[in-house]
């Protein structure tokens, strides 16, 4: 199972998913209103990489992180 990351003012503990790419994490997570506001404005990474299409592969072991974005100064 892939590991999923929530990480900053997300606030959510990972939780382990059982997918083949990251559109069926979309689907999942798809009755969620407060995280589908998150989806919307994430970054997501697989493996510490950025990823720019959800038809990316994911196999079990991978780890998906969405990272919401910041402000410094």
């Amino acid at each position: 199972m892939a590991k999923v990351e929530f990480l900053g003012p997300i606030g959510r503990p990972s939780i382990e998913v059982d997918i083949v790419n990251l559109t069926e994490l979309k689907t999942l997570f798809q009755d969620d209103k407060e995280l589908q506001e998150w989806l919307a404005i994430c970054a997501v990474a697989l493996n510490d990489t950025l990823v720019c299409t959800l038809d990316m592969p994911v196999t079990s072991n991978d780890k998906i992180s969405l990272l919401p974005p910041v402000c410094g100064g």
